[in-house]
């Protein structure tokens, strides 16, 4: 998009409306302004000058709804701020939303009605000006999609989408990675393609947290908060999005602050975009891997995590995979014992069948330590020496909540498998 269209666009739609107009972004920054104006106020002036709205002004405009409005907004006139009454006119392309158009009332007008009277004159121009940006994101170029496309193959285990990515040159060199699944929770009191209460009729149907059920729209939300809440994040080496949720590759590490700071700053930029409440969002982490031929698998622990939490509340919202317990193990519908992170750190490591048995006796026998040294003709200090070594094989207590169900039902599903076919 040249930015010479807008300008001449909004320039059209001034003259049209005998007002002035300012457009801005979604984060307040200005975009293009009208040139005709008999009196500009002077928040209108230090926004020209600024090129970015004040934070007091912002807190103003956005007191009245407009960041989930679906229709023009009036937000009335503030003395203190220096501030003549305006309309706020949301921008919106298949319930994506683009931008604001903002519309001066002058010194002698009482109300915005001649406003509000006159825009449905200007509803092609207005059509075309949010298309107009929406062209400009950088999340719709044509590279970024053709990427996209190739980085999401990667996820559902194409093999050859994983070698091209694998050389790209901004993840070259910089494995281990993650792969995180950003998932959006449906509200138990807004059930999903539900409309919000409060929503003007003939708006679009939308799921919870605002996004619209237009499948191709939900993708391109996802796909640009995403995008938008990983700028200057050196720890995400690309992000994608899809119709429910977005993928991210993040560099490995241990900590977790880069992936508490996207948790935030994605909810943020998906009510941006999507204009509705802010819903409960969750990071999935897979573990860590080095070949990208582990490309499938990640992303199959990271979405499975974010899913499980989805489900069960207490796992909280910033999840790794290893910490979701048995859902590792119900998510396959095959029992298998190897889909327990933990379990197959044991198996590997239990050469001599010392510490299996022992857990899965406790496990049975309701943790005495007592009765497991009697059965097995060990002392107690024994018991409690294997116990220790599994704390630091798995780096978490296997007696406590969900290790425990984990192990346990991994221990009973590979009995399962040795059942005989009858």
């Amino acid at each position: 998009m040249e930015n010479v269209d807008v300008e001449r666009l909004v320039e059209r739609i001034a003259a049209s409306l005998g007002r002035g107009l300012s457009l801005e972004d979604l984060d307040g920054l200005l975009l293009a302004y009208s040139s005709n104006q008999s009196h500009a106020d002077r928040v209108r002036v230090n926004f020209l000058l600024s090129k970015r709205v004040p934070g007091d002004v912002s807190a103003w405009q956005l007191s009245h709804g407009i960041a989930s409005a679906v229709r023009p907004v009036v937000v009335p006139a503030n003395p203190d701020l220096g501030m003549l009454g305006r309309v706020c006119v949301p921008l919106l392309v298949r319930g994506f939303r683009v931008g604001y158009l903002w519309v001066q009332q002058d010194d002698e007008d009482n109300s915005p009605t001649d406003i509000l009277a006159h825009l449905p004159a200007v509803r092609n121009e207005l059509d075309l000006l949010a298309s107009l940006l929406l062209e400009s994101n950088t999340a719709e170029s044509e590279f970024r999609r053709r990427r996209e496309q190739e980085f999401l193959s990667a996820c559902l285990g194409n093999t050859t989408a994983g070698a091209a990515v694998a050389d790209w040159k901004e993840v070259q060199q910089l494995g281990p990675w993650q792969l995180v699944t950003l998932l959006e929770a449906a509200s138990p009191a807004v059930p999903r393609g539900r409309a919000h209460q409060g929503s003007p009729a003939g708006a679009e149907e939308r799921t919870a947290g605002g996004v619209p059920a237009d499948p191709l729209a939900a993708t391109l939300i996802h796909r640009s908060a995403a995008l938008s809440a990983s700028i200057g994040v050196d720890a995400v080496l690309f992000s994608a999005g899809t119709d429910t949720h977005a993928v991210m590759l993040f560099r490995s590490s241990s900590g977790r602050a880069s992936h508490a700071a996207i948790l935030v700053r994605y909810q943020l930029e998906l009510a941006k975009r999507a204009g509705g409440e802010r819903q409960r969002i969750i990071l999935g982490i897979s573990e860590p891997f080095a070949d990208f031929r582990g490309f499938a698998d990640a992303y199959r622990q990271s979405r499975l995590a974010a899913q499980a939490a989805a489900v069960d509340a207490p796992l909280g919202e910033l999840v790794d995979c290893r910490s979701v317990g048995a859902y590792q193990l119900l998510a396959g519908g095959n029992w298998d014992p190897s889909g327990s992170i933990h379990f197959r750190t044991l198996q590997e490591a239990d050469r001599n069948l010392e510490l299996l048995p022992v857990l899965e006796l406790l496990y049975d026998n309701d943790g005495s330590v007592q009765e497991i040294a009697a059965k097995l003709h060990l002392h107690r200090s024994s018991i409690y020496n294997r116990l220790g070594r599994v704390r630091a094989l798995l780096g978490a207590d296997p007696l406590h909540g969900q290790v425990r169900l984990e192990l346990h039902l991994a221990l009973k599903a590979q009995r399962w498998l040795r059942r005989p076919r009858i």
